[in-house]
């Protein structure tokens, strides 16, 4: 018996190793409606479940569970690509965080919410009529370049520990975060169809596009609030090129797409890797 005990569990113990033992950088498709956090926690699971684990829990630290984290917050409401940090590739997603992204971004003309997207309540509705698409694209070049932002209260910003989003949701008073300097690379106008338009946004770290749609929609003398927002690159992981969909959180998947990061190359190759589009 002890004998089939230890052989039924070699498989296991091998696949788990296997798994502890990934180092580098992989991305990810996050789609609408789960936070950052919750798709980690499901990558994570989907993994060990993988790996044999049996009624894994990902939120828990044991010997069995992964050292992974992401690079860059996506919102809740937002989609596309978040980069994911395995074993040695998490020292490496500070990179991430600074580095170039690109966004494609649906605003609607008009409304404003609390949450400047559409999770939140209307808090302000003003004309819009008298906006024509030239007039949004003479705006956004004063939104191009080195720039001053505030970030939005409903954010993953902190203060004393605890993040302003859910701070402003328990009912506390939150006052907000000074503004703070910003790059944007490159901001067109994509589409105008009053009362939505498309934008399409190359940035760097920090950077809110929130922020962006309802400060454009002020300079408009009206109103505007992210309606849509999509991902579509992070550093060198694009969307169409290298995110995993959930149908492919397998360990070959992410062997297969893995940016290996080894403890000796972390400094130089896998850093030179992950700043080539900054």
């Amino acid at each position: 018996m002890a004998g089939n005990i230890s052989n039924s569990a070699a498989p296991i113990s091998s696949s788990l190793s296997k798994l502890q033992s990934l180092n580098g950088l992989f991305a990810i498709y996050k789609k609408q409606g789960p936070t950052s956090a919750d798709v980690l926690n499901a990558l994570k699971e989907a993994l060990l479940r993988e790996a044999g684990v049996e009624n894994p829990n990902p939120r828990k630290r044991r010997k069995q569970s992964l050292k992974m984290g992401h690079g860059g917050t996506l919102d809740s409401a937002a989609s596309g690509v978040l980069v994911v940090g395995v074993g040695n590739g998490t020292k490496m997603l500070t990179t991430m965080l600074t580095g170039s992204k690109k966004y494609v971004a649906v605003g609607e003309l008009g409304k404003a919410t609390d949450t400047l997207d559409a999770t939140g309540s209307v808090i302000l509705e003003k004309d819009f009529k008298h906006i024509t698409r030239l007039d949004i694209e003479e705006k956004l070049k004063s939104f191009t370049g080195d720039i001053m932002q505030v970030p939005p209260l409903y954010s993953a910003l902190k203060k004393d520990g605890q993040r302003l989003s859910v701070l402003l949701k328990q009912g506390h008073s939150v006052e907000a975060k000074p503004a703070r300097p910003v790059t944007v690379y490159n901001l067109t106008l994509q589409e105008f169809k009053p009362p939505l338009f498309t934008l399409d946004i190359e940035c760097g770290g920090g950077f809110y596009v929130r922020s962006l749609v309802d400060d454009l929609g002020k300079a408009l003398s009206s109103c505007a609030h992210v309606k849509d927002l999509i991902r579509t690159k992070q550093g060198q992981f694009t969307l169409e090129e290298h995110t995993l969909h959930e149908e492919q959180w397998t360990l070959g998947d992410i062997l297969r797409s893995l940016q290996n990061c080894s403890e000796s190359e972390q400094r130089v190759d896998c850093t030179t890797a992950a700043e080539a589009d900054s």
